[in-house]
């Protein structure tokens, strides 16, 4: 057999080792997210995770380091699907007041839909991790892109007249996510609150954008349409139609 020959047969080889390798690890991971959504972090050992793949807990640690890098890859996997809701919400076509709303939505959908990943989300921003482990840097680095998405879609409303220019996009985006987070995290005992007062989670939700809506957009509007009453931008979590910005006309 040619050089070439030898050449193609061995990276063939070592492609098909990559492919196993990724399988292999897509496998631990699965295994570990179906224990860390079941219980607690501290409920789970390496030697149930490697009984539950089935393998010896030395091959886990050939892909994994330790119990912490699994975690905080299940997490990964998590803010992930935040972002990609995040830039679906960037993409369509409305006005950047809509989007931000949209992108509050896509969080409490997030919640919903994937709750399991919140919570993970939330307690690997705990001081129970190490802020050594390689992992927290690349998590951070994936929230903040979530945010960076949503400063955005301020800056677009800023530009299109649909949010006050005088707001920082930053400082306004960073509101914005922390009370998003600390909303869908809330504890237990401060959910019976609002429930004894008459409201659902849900609407209490709802009533957060009717809130906030009104104090991000401008009390005349000199653009393309009327928020004053913010009505023009009152959107349900559970709504499925969006206000759509109309394109400009070429001149």
């Amino acid at each position: 057999m040619d050089s070439k020959g030898d050449l193609k047969t061995f990276m063939g080889i070592s492609e098909r080792r990559q492919r196993e390798k990724e399988k292999r690890r897509t496998e631990i991971l699965d295994a570990a997210e179906r224990l860390f959504f079941s219980r607690s972090y501290e409920a789970v050992v390496m030697d149930e995770i490697a009984r539950e793949v089935e393998l010896n807990k030395a091959t886990i640690y050939l892909y994994f380091k330790n119990k912490e890098a699994l975690y905080a890859s299940i997490v990964l996997r998590g803010i992930k699907i935040l972002k990609e809701k995040y830039t679906e919400c960037m993409e369509k076509e409305v006005f950047g007041i809509v989007k931000v709303t949209l992108m509050g939505q896509a969080y409490y959908q997030f919640a919903q839909e994937y709750p399991d990943y919140l919570r993970m989300i939330h307690f690997y921003g705990s001081e129970r991790f190490s802020k050594e482990n390689p992992y927290t840097a690349e998590i951070g680095k994936g929230y903040g892109t979530c945010r960076l998405i949503l400063q955005d879609a301020i800056q677009e409303g800023i530009e299109d007249g649909t949010i006050r220019s005088d707001l920082d996009p930053f400082l306004t985006s960073m509101y914005l996510m922390i009370s998003f987070m600390n909303i869908l995290s809330m504890e237990q005992k401060w959910k019976l609150v609002i429930e004894a007062e008459g409201f659902r989670f849900e609407q209490f939700t709802n009533e957060f954008f009717r809130f906030i809506t009104p104090a991000l957009a401008p009390v005349k509007d000199e653009g393309n349409m009327n928020i004053k009453d913010g009505e023009s931008c009152k959107l349900s979590v559970t709504e499925s139609s969006t206000p759509v910005k109309k394109k400009r006309k070429k001149s």
